[in-house]
């Protein structure tokens, strides 16, 4: 396989891959498969304040979140080892140390006991517990779950998040996925169902006959849709004014193993080139939380804005409230309720591939890769 690849979206692209749910005993449809040396988003930045304690159970494991007295973010397993009680609802004392509310033992950042209040204040070697790398970087706290050197140059490059005028961001969301993390992963890569679940907003009748190319570049895959002279979607004619009603339309969605993707999605006018127009790129950062529960963080950031600050706080606004409801009210009723079905009908289930599928084909086999090679 070369270093850059790519593909139509012809059915030989996708007949051999094997989805997780078509493969007797993995997930969605058995259970969870995670790729543990990678980074994964466990918040936005703002989401943790000085002197908090938060939980967040990520990989089925249940972590601790809180902030050193130098501003550095600490993640340890919330799980006392003496009763096992959560640290979280515990105390955050001076010195970075955490306070079991149990019976008072003290956990420093990098999950070492530093004390034992009770008899000769010993500290066996085993009530040390487990602690995490995190690095935050594009205004969100990222962990590594694995037990190789975590590299914080392996972090996706979510850099249009940074420094960017306050109106040309939106605020941070949050959902919590009833189904597994790869649904949703699916969903994503798989545009051309915007046309028919966003209807209005993200696509439109003109939409569906788009140009479709998958492209690969080391273990990144990005699912490209291009419209040529067509309607232009509700959220894009937002953004834009009267002259960019019709337009070519640019949709390219790049995922980053194992769960964080980046979309881009643009107009221009008739003709001209993708510079000249308007667009924003979506955030999408998923999280497994669970075997069937996805941790779905997401934002969005303008570029080439062409409106002014009088318009852009209500559009900032609009945005976050238009991708709020497609999600939340749109995306996650259809990917919650595929799970349940998928449970009910166990490994028996065998999916029907189209050619619309070449982009998840092709993820999948580059997440199969890296979980065997994880785990051999």
């Amino acid at each position: 396989m070369s270093a850059k690849q790519s593909a139509t979206s012809g059915f030989q692209a996708v007949e051999k891959v094997e989805f997780p749910w078509s493969k007797s005993g993995n997930a969605p449809a058995a259970k969870a498969r995670f790729l543990r040396n990678a980074w994964y988003v466990a918040m936005f930045s703002s989401d943790l304040a000085d002197g908090q304690l938060v939980r967040r159970t990520i990989l089925n494991e249940p972590i601790l979140f809180f902030r050193r007295e130098d501003g550095g973010v600490a993640a340890i397993i919330d799980r006392c080892s003496h009763r096992m009680a959560p640290l979280s609802m515990g105390k955050l004392m001076p010195g970075d140390r955490v306070q079991c509310i149990y019976h008072g033992l003290e956990f420093g950042a990098d999950g070492r006991c530093v004390k034992n209040p009770h008899g000769d204040c010993n500290i066996p070697k085993a009530a040390h517990i487990k602690s995490f790398a995190v690095v935050e970087k594009h205004t969100l706290v990222w962990i590594w779950m694995g037990d190789k050197p975590a590299d914080p140059d392996t972090i996706p490059d979510y850099s249009c998040l940074d420094d960017k005028p306050e109106l040309h961001v939106t605020q941070p969301g949050y959902l919590n996925v009833a189904a597994n993390y790869e649904l949703v992963v699916d969903n994503l890569l798989d545009l051309s169902h915007i046309n028919y679940v966003h209807a209005g907003i993200l696509g439109n009748a003109d939409t569906v006959a788009a140009e479709v190319e998958v492209q690969q570049e080391g273990n990144t895959v990005t699912v490209s849709r291009n419209c040529k002279d067509a309607e232009t979607p509700g959220i894009l004619k937002m953004m834009s004014s009267a002259e960019y009603e019709r337009g070519d339309q640019w949709n390219s969605i790049s995922w980053f193993a194992p769960s964080n993707l980046v979309l881009e999605f643009g107009v221009s006018k008739q003709g001209q080139p993708k510079e000249s127009g308007t667009g924003y790129f979506a955030i999408h950062l998923l999280t497994p939380e669970t075997d069937r529960t996805t941790h779905y963080h997401y934002t969005a950031a303008r570029y080439n804005v062409l409106t002014d600050d009088e318009k852009n706080k209500k559009i900032r606004d609009n945005i976050y409230e238009m991708r709020t409801f497609a999600f939340a009210d749109q995306d996650v009723p259809v990917i919650e309720a595929q799970q349940l079905i998928m449970d009910q009908a166990g490994d028996s289930v065998k999916p029907v591939l189209l050619n619309i599928d070449a982009g998840p084909a092709r993820y999948q086999r580059v997440l199969n890769r890296l979980i065997d090679a994880e785990s051999n």
